[in-house]
């Protein structure tokens, strides 16, 4: 393939970019790229870019004040780490065993009965499996959204694998078709959720961040819904439902409280930039406009929602009516995969149909998954693009391979050639996650062993042999 070739010596020099700043022994250095900056003019420039501290020193020609390990990145592109803003880590190990049924069917035939009989091995070899697929297809943060038990283990997993993470456990205190294992009090769930968020908060160096999660609104009270919204926005955190997603839904939401649920989420306190919802593909335009007015953002899941059959999301509408937009791939048994690349095509190239080529261009597809979705996350001024003195949550990506050449275009060859194998390097942090395509912060076939072993026995727990 042609993989850029680390240099062997290190270089220094005496400029005065570097100034008397400390010295950094894993400084890092890409000597050449092509950067795709993310930033508000959408620059694309020919830089070295210089990594120390945890951070981005330098764009631009560097020449630094002492020896610094240097990569050689001509005939690669550098962008700042993908964020996936809807994951469901808990359900990776169901891949395959949920497929082509209806929202509704798919929670309560398959879904919800396989999260009841997760146990904390199991929820491990899910975890594990999602975050290293992410990270080697260049995913560097997440909003993750648990089930009701076992979120601990989630939450070390993403520690272990170095995955900048915001989540929190799933809460439902209702629901005649919920499993008895996952309905809990609303007051056991608040409370539940108040001890995982006491624990894991900016746990890591500030890496976990817990979020308030309802599951949606069929199996969640008002009061459960207030209380996470209340405390969401006590504690400064996110929080992040399921909203407008299914043409099924929406009428069983409107026979049990007699509206659209994000009419009566609004009605329950739902307003602000901290707050957030999946899917989105029912609403209305008037209820585009009210989410822009509060500053409610909605996360993009197309893989989901044409294989579920929600619909396509009028993105480029959302996005002209002010809503902050953000990419998600939902879960692996209703994707199957949790490419970020795919999700990032699909969103430009589905509202072609609906708005005409070019209603959801490039450029905007790309800030869906990295400037904008830092936005919603409530991080844009510490990550989501590559300029000095953000963290330096970096991928470099292969621009020689035959499925992108020649690309001429860098934003158009990431948005709609570049694949996940094509991912060389990752940084979270400064910290190497993947390196030459190798993933190193967690054992991939410890992984795969893993994942092998405890699949048919969360189904035979399940009863769903």
């Amino acid at each position: 393939m042609g993989r850029a070739l680390r240099s062997k010596a290190t270089e220094s020099g005496d400029s005065k970019q570097a100034g008397a700043k400390q010295r950094d022994p894993n400084a890092v250095l890409f000597r050449g790229a092509t950067v795709v900056t993310c930033n508000a003019a959408d620059s694309v420039l020919r830089a070295d870019v210089l990594v120390e501290h945890g951070r981005i020193s330098r764009v631009g020609k560097v020449r630094p004040s002492y020896p610094v390990e240097v990569i050689d990145a001509k005939d690669r592109l550098i962008l700042p780490g993908l964020v996936m803003a809807h994951v469901h880590l808990c359900q990776v190990l169901m891949r395959g065993m949920a497929d082509d049924l209806p929202l509704l069917d798919w929670l309560a035939k398959r879904i919800w009965p396989l999260e009841a009989a997760h146990n904390e091995r199991s929820m491990r070899a899910s975890a594990e499996l999602g975050l290293a697929e992410m990270l080697c297809a260049g995913v560097t943060s997440i909003l993750d959204l648990g089930t009701v038990h076992h979120h601990h283990v989630v939450f070390d997993a993403c520690v272990r694998a170095g995955m900048r993470t915001f989540g929190g456990k799933s809460l439902m205190d209702q629901g005649t078709q919920v499993p008895a294992k996952l309905r809990e009090s609303t007051a056991e769930s608040l409370r539940d959720a108040e001890r995982l968020a006491d624990a894991w908060s900016k746990h890591d160096s500030g890496r976990i961040h817990y979020a308030w999660i309802p599951r949606f609104i069929l199996s969640c009270s008002e009061a459960q819904i207030r209380g996470a919204l209340e405390r969401a926005l006590e504690r400064g955190a996110l929080f992040h439902t399921h909203a407008a997603e299914h043409p099924g839904e929406k009428r069983a939401v409107r026979e049990a409280i007699g509206g659209d649920d994000v009419d009566v989420l609004r009605r329950w306190g739902m307003r602000g930039r901290h707050c957030s919802i999946a899917h989105g593909v029912q609403l209305t335009s008037r209820q585009m406009n009210q989410l822009a007015k509060d500053g409610v953002g909605v996360v993009h899941c197309p893989s989901a929602n044409l294989k579920l059959g929600s619909g396509i999301a009028r993105v480029h509408e959302m996005r002209q009516a002010g809503v902050t937009v953000a990419v998600g791939a939902d879960g692996a048994p209703c994707n199957n995969n949790l490419d970020p690349w795919r999700e990032m095509r699909l969103a430009a190239q589905l509202s072609s149909p609906i708005a005409g080529p070019g209603a959801l261009p490039a450029r905007a597809a790309l800030r869906m998954l990295t400037i904008d979705a830092a936005r919603l996350l409530g991080v844009e001024t510490e990550q989501g693009s590559v300029e000095v003195g953000k963290r330096a949550d970096l991928l470099v990506v292969r621009k020689d391979e035959l499925h992108t050449l020649p690309a001429l275009d860098p934003i158009g060859t990431l948005v709609y050639a570049t694949q996940s194998r094509d991912v060389e390097h990752v940084l979270v942090g400064g910290q190497w996650a993947v390196r030459g395509g190798e993933l190193l912060t967690l054992d991939t076939a410890k992984v795969r062993a893993s994942a092998k072993l405890e699949a048919p026995r969360l189904m035979r727990r399940a009863g769903l042999n």
